[in-house]
């Protein structure tokens, strides 16, 4: 239990980190792209503007119109302009800022532009923007390769750094870890050593009360209160049976016998013990098993675990329900499903079945002899098998608990 707590905190703690990392680096590369298209549609609309060159007046006076703007901006720039005429054919093409790109191939460029009918966009390393005016269309193209380089490098540095950091803190954090859940380990041990020592020291002073009880009843006959006292401790003797079994069952190493043993006949023979009880209170009990089939696994937990949720079916279903116990294999697993029909129960019940001492009475009735126990070691019998278990209510007014058996 422990060791899936140490494994469940770092596997969290890792996705946290992994998305942290991956929404930073997401934005700062995302902003450091759209600053590469901002500055490109910038020197684009400049160009435009001057009708495929720089306006003259850009840097007037040692003055740009965008304080941004670098007075080299015209000298390391590098462009080339397409005019096309209403049907696409082109009027006019100027080379003159680029040397990578002859005039066929900017024609080429510029009539792939025009078919697509697109205003802005990439083609290739080339940042595009077309301008309507009165002798047709003029495309002009920015030649964005040294930026998008840069970008492309940014991109890989900074993922780079991200998963080195990623990688040493999970290292960290799993050579820290153990010091983490410590207090909580150290914690949840004298709990379950608690719980065996008391389970111990009271086991002398009920065979002490059962034995005087026998010298009693001997000097003055059987009486009520006599019965109420060897009901009461024969209560305490069970609850604190289940407490050491479950204890024992938490510990890092369980006694089980895993053996291949017909578990079929196991669930139907367990089960079928509680029919005549079930049939005597005015319920409808009826079984539904898959035969046939067989489980590597404990024979005694699997008998205990379906005593345990037919005990718990019988004893909180309503006054004359229905329990329906089913056994069947489905997709290379076995399921083991216990319905049964209730008192109303809430949502918020359901989410706390499992967890030791819980009892959805929460006047806490003895009448029913449940000790809010059950369900725990149902649920520690299934996870040592490496199975699941989980309770559902359809309408509110019935429980089903399904227990599922992944096979090997």
């Amino acid at each position: 239990m422990l060791q899936k707590l140490r494994v469940k905190f770092i596997l969290l703690t890792m996705t946290l980190l992994l998305l942290v990392l991956a929404v930073i680096m997401g934005t700062v590369n995302l902003l450091n792209y759209r600053h590469v298209l901002n500055s490109a549609d910038q020197t684009l609309d400049l160009l435009l503007e001057g009708n495929g060159r720089f306006p003259d007046n850009l840097f007037s006076g040692n003055k740009s119109i965008n304080p941004k703007m670098s007075p080299e901006l015209p000298f390391e720039s590098r462009f080339f302009t397409v005019l096309l005429a209403e049907d696409g054919t082109a009027l006019f093409v100027d080379t003159g800022k680029i040397a990578a790109v002859t005039q066929e191939t900017a024609v080429s460029y510029a009539e792939e532009v025009w078919n697509s009918q697109q205003t802005k966009g990439f083609m290739g390393e080339y940042r595009y923007s077309v301008q309507q005016n009165t002798t047709g269309s003029m495309v002009v193209f920015l030649d964005c390769g040294r930026q998008l380089s840069a970008a492309k490098s940014f991109l890989f540095i900074s993922v780079s750094i991200s998963l080195a950091g990623f990688f040493v803190v999970s290292l960290l954090l799993y050579i820290l870890s153990a010091r983490i859940v410590k207090p909580i380990s150290d914690s949840y041990e004298k709990q379950r050593q608690f719980i065996t020592n008391a389970s111990h020291d009271l086991k002398t002073p009920i065979t002490i009360i059962d034995a005087d009880m026998d010298i009693l009843e001997m000097d003055h006959g059987e009486n009520e209160w006599m019965q109420d006292i060897r009901k009461q401790t024969k209560r305490l003797s069970e609850l604190i049976q289940e407490l050491v079994f479950l204890s024992r069952m938490e510990e890092k190493e369980n006694h089980f016998q895993m053996i291949d043993f017909p578990i079929s006949d196991v669930v139907e023979e367990t089960a079928q013990s509680f029919e005549s009880l079930a049939v005597t209170h005015g319920k409808v009990f009826a079984l539904q098993i898959q035969p046939m089939l067989s489980y590597c696994g404990d024979e005694k937990a699997i008998r205990r675990l379906v005593t345990i949720l037919s005990d718990n079916a019988l004893k909180y279903s309503d006054g004359n329900g229905n329990i329906m116990i089913s056994f069947e294999k489905k997709d290379r697993a076995l399921r083991l499903i216990v319905h049964n029909t209730c008192a109303p129960i809430a949502a918020e019940d359901i989410k706390h079945l499992f967890e030791r001492f819980y009892r959805g009475d929460k006047s806490r009735n003895s009448q029913t002899g449940g000790y809010g126990i059950g369900l725990s070691i149902a649920k520690a019998i299934v996870e040592a098998h490496n199975g699941t278990i989980r309770a559902t209510t359809k309408d509110g007014c019935s429980l089903t608990v399904t227990a599922t058996f992944p096979m090997k």
